[in-house]
């Protein structure tokens, strides 16, 4: 039982709730800088060209490739990485999704998801280029890894990380969360014999994407979205269910991960790092980028309330982030 001067009335204590969310949510901050074409960014992933150009990839455009001179912009306009669309025949491979981007050696592998909203209908696919540039880009086709309505997951938001060599592939979105799979060397498809295993979810939900892993300091971190990402002009979830970003953080590329308070990633645990707040909606869809000037910076998308909710309306966000904690708070 609890004692007698904690048993407030909800009518006491539900101010008091308001003015500490408030107080959380006060404290984020806004978005960095962000000039030139910052909108129709739906899930965005930067990396940076040996020369100092930044290329920022997104979804639909058959991968749309934007470059700037600094993470701050001004961002243009170059074109499409797949103007063809994908080999892969599924519906959705003239319209893809979710794009990551690694280097190794002297190649650039953009991996990409072929799907159509709500399907589980998916594949991810994999191109090759050795510059970044749009019309650069050779399209191999399917990783291997696909999904249907009898698999636990969805074959969609791929994120490659390569440990001493050894290259592990995070992908998945709603039904059963998070996956990851072993992937060959170099990394065009599965592992021979390689199963995908579960990373994250929250038991109950199905909204759970979009997994991103970043190494620091002894630590694997593992950023993912929550909630419903999409369509908020013709259907708004109720306040706090839209899209937000969460870390968990693990010893291990592979699995273990928890959040701050030790609840395992797998039984839904998730440290908040963004979520809603001022005019900032829906934050999500988010990657991590370790910037020469910068340090770690967090990536992502969202809608600016004073502007429009349509997906087509998502802006270009970005914070760098403090891990002296152990745990990133957004700068």
């Amino acid at each position: 039982m609890k004692p007698i001067h904690a048993m407030l009335s909800w009518s006491i204590a539900i101010p008091f709730i308001w003015v500490a969310l408030g107080q959380a949510l006060a404290s984020l901050p806004n978005p960095g800088t962000c000039t030139g074409t910052c909108i129709n960014t739906h899930d965005p992933f930067i990396v940076r060209r040996p020369d100092g150009v930044y290329f920022r990839f997104s979804t639909s455009g058959r991968i749309t490739i934007h470059t700037a001179p600094a993470i701050t912009g001004p961002w243009t306009y170059q074109g499409a990485a797949l103007p063809r669309g994908s080999s892969i025949d599924l519906p959705g491979n003239q319209d893809l999704w979710a794009p990551d981007v690694i280097q190794i050696g002297n190649t650039y592998y953009l991996y990409y998801s072929v799907s159509t909203f709500g399907s589980q209908t998916s594949a991810i696919g994999v191109a090759q280029s050795s510059t970044l540039d749009a019309g650069s880009w050779t399209d191999l086709g399917s990783t291997g890894i696909s999904s249907n309505a009898s698999m636990p997951y969805n074959a969609i938001d791929p994120n490659l990380i390569n440990i001493d060599g050894q290259y592990y592939m995070t992908f998945g979105s709603y039904w059963a969360g998070i996956h990851q799979v072993v992937m060959r060397n170099p990394p065009t498809r599965t592992a021979t014999g390689s199963v995908p295993y579960q990373i994250a979810t929250h038991p109950g939900t199905k909204d759970v994407e979009g997994g991103t892993i970043f190494k620091h300091k002894g630590f694997y971190y593992l950023f993912y979205s929550k909630g419903f990402c999409c369509r908020y002009d013709q259907n708004r979830p109720p306040p706090g269910g839209e899209y937000k970003v969460l870390v968990c953080r693990s010893t291990s590329p592979t699995g273990n991960f928890v959040d701050r308070e030790g609840t395992p990633c797998t039984r839904g645990g998730g440290t908040v790092v963004l979520e809603s707040h001022g005019f900032v909606y829906g934050p999500g869809g988010q990657g991590v980028y370790l910037d020469p000037q910068l340090g770690p910076v967090l990536y992502y998308h969202y809608l600016d309330t004073r502007i429009g909710y349509a997906d087509s309306q998502k802006q270009f966000g970005w914070n760098t982030m403090d891990f002296s904690s152990g745990w990133p708070v957004l700068r």
